[in-house]
């Protein structure tokens, strides 16, 4: 059995939807994961966050503005007069819902029942897309399966045992239709796998079904060797390997989320990313194989605090690291690189949520400074520490001001801090250095 995710811009119009309707119609069984429309979570988003600002007739404003467009969508798609009411009919009480929840107090449960809507509503409407149609085709609910436990991860066995049984009892579906991103935490409250999740959702099906393939369908044709929104030319990566998807997902290319290739890889399922407009195009393929040494692929993720410690107690003092890690995780804010002298640590972080309170309790015993508008770039392939020509990267960026270097964590990732206004400098370098002279 195949899992096929289809994002917000694949399911984000009429034309789309039928494109996808002729993916999924293909082949064998298989459990498709649908994203939201595209525009919609953003939408319900500021519907949640106008309420929170405590303006309840501007958010029901918002929401019959939204219900307007899923009318119109309804009309669209289908042709059949018992399908267009039957959806109707749904769209209507989805939006009768969000009307109400906007006249109750601002909370994170509150936020999760109204974001969950748009991953409810594009499912429903291309489930009875397809069953018009004639294809065996069931909605099934995620919040049926998908459950997180106390520590807001997936609760696997609770999946696996669920799932399984739902896809037991429909022995005739063909085509199973569930909702990404979306899930119940453990007291069984609605929630979610934050945004981007759907892609997560779908290896984490793929893992509890041990699927033969889970397949990312997006708006582009896999992963790129660079930025194609800041650097021309890009080409598409055939092939990588589960590291060297995690470490490029991570750093900023925004393709994948970076946890889909997790609950897989102990398994060995592949993950193919496909491009719902041009689906006979390779794409990339992601197994436990690695190809070739070098660099396959160049991101960079903005938005980068960096923080530096220092502190004369740090000389040849037991303990001092772990009582700075010990504050960023009181705060649960991930350290993304770290250098270390004999009286001072360099660190960065891209959640500054907490940034002051972790200032505050570092400074009780160091002295701390803070950079923003930082960007980490990240170099990507098999080996790379270790290729000969890794070296003459740094002789490329001679006139980048590279503020940390994080070289040799991993085998398959360099890792750069510089200012956000290098980085296109830096991202066109690079570009140029490692894959255009090459063909020459």
């Amino acid at each position: 059995m195949l899992v096929l995710k289809f994002g917000g811009t694949s399911v984000g119009s009429v034309k789309n939807m039928t494109n996808v309707k002729s993916i999924v119609s293909q082949g064998g069984r298989k459990v498709v994961v649908l994203s939201a429309m595209s525009g919609t979570t953003n939408a319900l988003v500021e519907i949640s966050n106008t309420i929170a600002a405590g303006k309840a007739s501007e958010a029901l404003s918002l929401v019959k503005t939204l219900h307007k467009t899923y009318i119109t969508v309804v009309n669209d798609l289908f042709s059949e007069q018992a399908f267009i009411d039957e959806s109707l009919n749904y769209v209507n009480t989805v939006f009768e819902e969000l009307s109400v929840l906007t006249t109750q107090s601002h909370s994170t449960l509150l936020y999760n029942k109204i974001v969950a809507k748009g991953e409810l509503l594009s499912t429903f409407m291309f489930s009875r897309f397809l069953q018009q149609d004639g294809l065996k085709a069931t909605l099934i609910s995620a919040f049926d399966f998908m459950r997180t436990d106390r520590l807001q991860e997936p609760d696997s066995f609770y999946i696996q045992k669920n799932l399984n049984t739902i896809l037991n009892e429909n022995t005739e579906t063909e085509i199973f239709i569930t909702q990404g991103f979306v899930c119940l935490d453990a007291d069984g409250h609605v929630s979610n796998l934050e945004r981007g999740g759907s892609d997560y959702t779908a290896s984490i099906i793929g893992a509890a079904i041990e699927a033969e393939e889970v397949q990312i369908w997006t708006d582009i044709d896999g992963f790129h060797n660079n930025d194609p929104r800041f650097v021309h030319h890009t080409d598409a990566i055939s092939h990588l390997s589960f590291d060297e998807a995690a470490e490029l997902a991570y750093f900023g290319a925004k393709i994948l989320h970076p946890q889909t290739v997790m609950p897989v890889r102990d398994l060995k399922i592949p993950v193919r990313i496909k491009n719902t407009m041009e689906p006979t195009a390779h794409g990339t393929l992601i197994d436990d194989s690695a190809e070739g040494e070098g660099i396959k692929a160049i991101a960079a993720i903005d938005g980068i605090t960096a923080i530096k410690i220092k502190s004369a107690r740090m000389l040849q003092a037991h303990g001092f690291l772990k009582k700075v890690f010990e504050i960023f995780e009181k705060y649960h804010t991930s350290i993304d690189m770290i250098t270390t002298s004999e009286i001072a640590v360099s660190l960065t972080i891209d959640d500054a949520t907490f940034l002051e309170n972790i200032v505050t309790e570092l400074e009780e015993f160091s002295n701390v400074s803070v950079d923003t508008h930082r960007t980490i770039v990240c170099l990507v392939g098999n080996n790379i520490v270790h290729h000969p020509d890794t070296h003459k990267l740094f002789q490329i960026l001679q006139d980048i001001n590279i503020r940390m270097i994080s070289y040799g964590g991993s085998n398959n990732n360099i890792s750069l801090l510089i200012n956000t206004s290098d980085k296109l400098e830096t991202l066109q370098k690079l570009h140029r250095y490692v894959f255009e002279e090459a063909l020459v």
